[in-house]
């Protein structure tokens, strides 16, 4: 039996009028971690309360119009985060049920069997993580099943293993894309179907639209963590939500070894909430905010922080966006994130060093385009859109003790980044673009991004065998704490170049069973985690 959340309904408004303040685990946090987290504790037996600081986010019309969510940011939070040169910005987060898979684009990757281990890199070495890529398979196929990816494990020459197929075909590609994807293919390249997370099986969801990237999809076809995770949980009668519930701080007992309450603020009311178990899944960034705010006599550098190793080795990996124009081709692609290259993403005869991935993302459209190049007319802007192929390039962004994590005198979150193996980069940019002009677009242009493009953030609470420079240890639970774990990308050691969406999904459900024997006692029944 699938998981099929139903998605016609809004929640009931009994279920976020007077949340419970206690329960015997408590997650902090509804996103891809602590959704799935919630998911896979639904049928545990326990009371399982989740705190988000956000509300649902709206069905409407903005959701679609391009101009709200690039232009004028109408999803985004009013928060500024500070640079470590004391310069604000905007950060690229999410405060929805369903965190900032809300938002996301739907690429549901593995890590790459080769990312688990140590890695020479151009800047530098990725480090190894205490698990390795055997150990996480059997997760990575239960988080592929409850978000419905469409994929093949075949054609990408750096794929890892699997035990078994992904759920679903991979998405078809476009006459544009299934030509260019021929001719990349003619230069000895590999292309492949990038897995992707939305609802296109037969009478599914899914419309095939342009607004999906980046967008919030209105008929919840994109499997993001509230309709694939948190909508299931909280019918099932066990899970409670709490909506526009910000945690502050976690509060210990005398022993400083266990976690007993979290203060929050709700609607302008604070408060604690009770709990047996804690869980922190808000993010790189969040998460180390709240561990650091907790601090006390017990813990005085911040909770869990024995190690001084909370908000440090801080990555979001090395991006750019890439558009290759043919002037005298019209893409008419509907939906063209489906298609990706991996023959860099490891050392290889093009380059010694691993250089990262390539992958087209939603289609470009005009006021897309003028968010970024303001200056430029938008009949211009809306002319090369028309005519252009459009990728998204990531090279991993290696660990630094530095890079980290802060909080100044007010509490604000501050985030010091200096960037590494960024040679690689570079390196890859020159490759995607001699790529693209070998397969017939002459002019391709690139945007780098920086500090503000927080969508992949990770590190800040890292995953070892040793508490002396680890946060948590290999199953998420926190080293110093009895009581606490941590299920979101602030325990990865290392940042890959594939996005981090469905790593945390398969942690989190590694997490639920154990510590918790959810995933265990499913599988024990023969039912399945999406049963």
């Amino acid at each position: 039996m699938t998981n099929d959340p139903d998605t016609s309904r809004e929640p009931v408004e009994a279920q976020l009028a007077s949340p419970p303040r206690s329960a015997d685990i408590v997650i902090v946090g509804s996103g891809m971690g602590g959704g799935t987290l919630a998911y896979a504790l639904r049928n545990l037996g326990a009371s399982v309360l989740v705190l988000e600081r956000g509300d649902f986010l709206p069905r409407e019309p903005q959701n679609w119009d391009p101009w709200a969510v690039f232009q004028t940011g109408r999803y985004k939070p009013h928060e500024t985060w500070q640079a470590g040169d004391g310069t604000a910005y905007q950060p690229g987060v999410y405060y929805w049920v369903g965190g900032n898979t809300k938002m996301f684009g739907a690429a549901l990757t593995r890590f790459r069997e080769e990312d688990f281990g140590e890695l020479q890199h151009q800047g530098g070495i990725s480090p190894a993580w205490p698990i390795t890529y055997e150990e996480i398979e059997p997760y990575y196929c239960d988080a592929e099943d409850l978000y419905r990816v469409h994929g093949a494990p075949d054609g990408d020459p750096t794929e890892p293993p699997h035990s078994r197929g992904y759920p679903y075909p991979p998405l078809p590609h476009e006459p544009v894309i299934a030509a260019l994807s021929a001719r990349l293919g003619a230069q000895g390249l590999h292309p492949f179907h990038l897995p992707m997370g939305i609802d296109y099986r037969p009478g599914g969801a899914c419309i095939w639209c342009q607004t999906c990237d980046g967008y919030p999809c209105k008929v919840h076809a994109k499997s993001d963590a509230e309709v694939c995770a948190i909508r299931p949980a909280l019918a099932s009668g066990n899970v409670t939500l709490s909506t526009r519930t910000k945690v502050l701080r976690l509060r210990t007992d005398p022993s400083g070894r266990r976690v007993v309450a979290a203060e929050v603020e709700r609607d302008g009311e604070r408060f604690e909430v009770m709990g047996d178990s804690f869980v922190l899944a808000a993010g790189a960034a969040n998460t180390t905010a709240i561990l650091l705010r907790s601090a006390g006599d017990r813990h005085p550098r911040g909770l869990a922080n024995g190690s001084d190793c909370v908000g440090r080795y801080y990555m979001q990996h090395n991006m750019s966006a890439v558009m290759a124009m043919a002037p005298f081709q019209v893409n008419d692609s509907v939906f063209q994130k489906t298609i990706a290259v991996n023959d860099v993403y490891l050392a290889s005869e093009h380059w010694r060093y691993p250089l990262g991935s390539l992958a087209t993302f939603g289609k470009v459209l005009g006021p897309i385009l003028k968010a970024m190049r303001p200056q430029l007319p938008l009949s211009v802007l809306r002319a090369m859109a028309r005519r252009s192929v459009d990728w998204w390039l990531m090279s991993e962004d290696l660990p630094l003790p530095d890079n980290r994590v802060i909080l100044d005198s007010a509490g604000h979150i501050v985030v010091h980044r200096r960037l590494s193996n960024y040679a690689a980069h570079h390196r890859l940019i020159a490759f995607a673009r001699t790529m693209l002009q070998r397969a017939g677009y002459p002019v391709v242009l690139h945007q780098e991004f920086g500090l503000e493009t927080t969508s992949h953030h990770c590190g800040t609470a890292r995953m070892g065998v040793d508490p002396a420079v680890s946060v948590v240890d290999p199953t998420g639970k926190v080293h110093d704490l009895d009581n606490l774990y941590i299920a979101d990308s602030s325990v990865f050691p290392a940042s890959g170049a594939n996005n981090p969406s469905l790593t945390i999904a398969a942690l989190s459900l590694r997490l639920a069973e154990r510590h918790f024997g959810a995933v265990r006692e499913a599988r024990a029944h023969g039912t399945g985690l999406s049963s």
